[in-house]
């Protein structure tokens, strides 16, 4: 699954609650609450909990509040109306959650990469850039993805890679007074992406130098692309400033896949992490089931302590 395919899949998928010994009284859904939080602050997306919550986005907000989640990503939230994303904002302030990353539109992509170094692809980029200031605004955010787009395959690696560390400085010129931090997300999704490897994102985060330009680690995409997850962290660590969730293969929740994210969930908390950690994956099973085996899952894989 690839990245726009999992924005159009994430508004209809079902997937939540927490089971067993962690609940207790109903919810207005008819659900129960969890009656703790997690050790991480893991953040499910729009239509993860359609099933248990309904579609309605903010409906499934405060369903997710009540299973122990404390924060939310929301890749289309640059393409939600204005005053659903007033609605959102309000939601999480008068609930005390977090916004995660919401993606730049049209931040960089196969039609307009920032490798081209092309004055009309950076203009898109930049204007982006400058919404999605006030999208933030709306919704308290303090983290947009930004992904450069491919390769200009008639371009040398070394003149691509300037021509993107230039794009991102312009770009982080107009988000850096906003407190807003771009996280630049390395991909599996086709080899054709310019961005590919943790220690190559790595290299343009400390060129573009500023603190509005770090690392997106997305779990998922760095086992299929490099493995070998905790080393790496390790290594690049102080440009990770956001984290992304699923197993592989699949894309799928913890526990369904080859990844051991009990150990690696432990290594994050050992770093003292306290930025969110998206979830941006499916679930294994259909309806109120996948629901449930989701939240079994991650209440298992947050056992590490």
């Amino acid at each position: 699954m690839n990245r726009s395919e999992f924005i159009k899949s994430s508004a209809i998928l079902g997937l939540s609650l927490a089971g067993g010994s962690t609940a207790h009284a109903s919810s207005s859904k008819g659900s129960a609450k969890a009656e703790r939080t997690f050790n991480l602050d893991y953040a499910p997306h729009a239509g993860m909990f359609a099933a248990h919550a309904g579609n309605n986005f903010i409906d499934q907000i405060k369903f997710m509040h009540d299973q122990g989640f404390r924060s939310i990503e929301d890749n289309g939230m640059m393409g939600r109306p204005i005053a659903m994303q007033e609605e959102i904002g309000n939601t999480l302030a008068k609930l005390g959650m977090t916004m995660g990353v919401f993606v730049v539109d049209k931040g960089g992509n196969g039609a307009n990469t920032l490798a081209a170094g092309k004055p009309e692809f950076i203009d898109i980029f930049l204007k982006g850039c400058r919404q999605a200031v006030d999208v933030a605004k709306r919704v308290n955010a303090k983290w947009v993805t930004v992904v450069p787009g491919d390769f200009e395959r008639n371009l040398p690696i070394g003149i691509q890679t300037g021509n993107v560390i230039e794009a991102l400085r312009r770009g982080a010129e107009i988000l850096e007074p906003h407190g807003i931090i771009m996280v630049l997300e390395p991909l599996s999704d086709t080899p054709n992406l310019f961005l590919r490897n943790t220690d190559q994102t790595h290299l343009i985060c400390k060129a573009v130098k500023s603190p509005s330009c770090k690392i997106l680690y997305d779990i998922y995409h760095m086992q299929k692309n490099e493995g070998n997850l905790i080393p790496t962290m390790e290594k690049c660590w102080d440009e990770i400033a956001y984290i992304q969730i699923g197993d592989n293969p699949g894309r799928r929740e913890p526990t369904t896949g080859e990844i051991n994210y009990r150990n690696v969930f432990k290594y994050i908390d050992s770093k003292s992490y306290k930025g969110v950690l998206g979830m941006e994956h499916g679930n294994s099973l259909p309806g109120k089931e996948g629901e449930l085996a989701l939240i079994k899952a991650y209440r298992e894989v947050d056992n590490f302590k």
